[in-house]
């Protein structure tokens, strides 16, 4: 087993930032963490070192389609409009664009701090809604893209079956989605074949709107027979009119009907959550499920503004993802956190810990726990027989020059920052160097033909 060590002059612990830090690392796993060390032949960082960050939320698939849909239509534009077009834009992506394009996100994930990634993937089936003659064939291409970047990968399969609430037969948009609860089951029992090559597996009923209320039980059930701590995420309570048509349909809102029927808890992972009531903000936070905040597509979209300052007053636990990947760079995701509440308030430092007085600080902490917690994986920290994903942040970096501890952190979200990483380290292995990742030429050339061909 490969055994590494690297010395770093200031990292980020568990109990705060450290100096003159010696990490030893057996294969993928942080063997020993000690302090106040000498290098004595370690590898020297050649910055300071903190964990690298979780992405709780990605569609792969969505990052060709950045900048697309960024035209005013006639009919208004909303969430509602945008998912007509991505429909339409996904009816051409065939498996191997899949896997290129996941692939080049997942470099570019890599090289912006970002080491592991839970992808909540629903793109099933062939452009006429058929399975290929492998159910799981898309699905593969994902695991190959997390590979063949190096990236840790918690795979979430989508239960896609329904419309919207009660049971509505699904529109054609949707036919590449879709499966009942025995095909399901079936896809994800095929998935389980590649576990050795997935750092966690789990499942993701698409929302309420898509799921009812017994196959969503049929699909936690069927789960807990492979493992039951394994992660549940689910899209709740993203758009007023999803809030709106809940409660037609059940006389209760999103969130508030999955605390009530669905045995929430620290397993589960509420996307986005962004329209809650003061009850549900107390209750979705007591269950120590993790609120999905994926502020840079929220922002896109229009969906509205997360109730941070009172789940985080209740100790709520959330963290970070990138969704349709309209920005790749996790400093970037907090800061949008961060200055939404600042614009709703008129005022500044809004989502301060008790115990941290850096806003920077304390959102990279916070997000790194649940993050780790979402993805069901050993990470967000560099501890011992944790998983050894490590940034190096980048002191060569105008925006980050001279500063140290959390100070650093606070430069990274909320500074003119334009290369804040310059290498990482995912699985114990160095994936980005210098700030560039072996792999990124090659990806490139296959995207741009990709995207070519998709434009086209």
């Amino acid at each position: 087993m490969t055994v590494q060590r690297l010395f770093a002059k200031e990292a980020l612990l568990p109990d705060g930032w450290q100096r003159d830090v010696l990490i030893e690392i057996e294969g993928d796993l942080i063997t020993r963490v000690t302090p106040n060390a000498v290098a004595n032949g370690a590898e020297i960082a050649a910055g300071a070192v903190i964990p690298g960050m979780p992405n709780l939320h990605s569609h792969a698939f969505q990052r060709a389609m950045a900048g697309l849909t960024e035209r005013s239509g006639p009919g208004g534009d909303n969430f509602w409009a945008w998912r007509e077009q991505m429909y339409r834009f996904l009816e051409r992506i065939t498996p191997e664009d899949n896997e290129v394009i996941a692939t080049q996100l997942y470099i570019e994930m890599l090289k912006a701090g970002y080491t592991s990634v839970a992808e909540f993937h629903y793109l099933h089936h062939d452009e006429r809604g058929n399975p290929y003659a492998n159910p799981a064939e898309m699905a593969e291409r994902i695991i190959a893209a997390s590979i063949n970047a190096g990236i840790g990968l918690t795979m979430l399969p989508v239960f896609y079956a329904h419309a919207t609430f009660g049971g509505t037969p699904p529109n054609p948009g949707q036919k590449r989605f879709i499966h009942d609860v025995d095909a399901f089951t079936s896809l994800f029992d095929g998935i389980v074949k590649h576990q050795a090559s997935i750092r966690r597996l789990g499942i993701a009923p698409h929302s309420l709107r898509a799921v009812t209320p017994q196959e969503l039980k049929a699909i936690v059930a069927h789960l807990d027979t492979h493992d039951r701590q394994a992660p549940i995420h689910i899209h709740a309570a993203e758009q007023l009119k999803e809030v709106d048509d809940c409660l037609a349909w059940s006389h209760q809102r999103p969130v508030a009907w999955l605390l009530a029927h669905a045995n929430i808890d620290a397993r589960w992972c509420l996307v986005h959550a962004t329209h809650l009531n003061d009850d549900e903000t107390f209750r979705l936070a007591e269950s120590d499920a993790v609120a999905g905040l994926c502020p840079s597509t929220e922002a896109n979209l229009g969906d509205g503004i997360f109730n941070a300052p009172d789940y985080l007053l209740q100790e709520g636990s959330w963290g970070i993802g990138g969704d349709s990947h309209v920005g790749v760079d996790p400093f970037r995701e907090l800061a949008i956190v961060e200055y939404a509440q600042r614009l709703k308030s008129a005022r500044r430092n809004i989502l301060h810990t008790p115990d941290i007085d850096s806003i920077g600080g304390g959102l990279y902490r916070q997000a790194l726990a649940g993050g780790a917690r979402a993805l069901g994986q050993n990470v967000g920290e560099i501890a011992v027989n944790c998983r050894a994903d490590l940034v190096v942040m980048n002191g060569e970096d105008a925006a980050l020059v001279e500063h140290s501890g959390d100070t650093l952190l606070d430069a990274a979200i909320f500074g003119p920052v334009r290369q804040p990483v310059r290498d990482v380290m995912a699985g114990g292995e160095w994936v980005v160097r210098d700030g560039h990742h072996a792999e990124e030429g090659k990806a490139l050339t296959r995207y741009r033909a990709t995207l070519k061909r998709l434009l086209s």
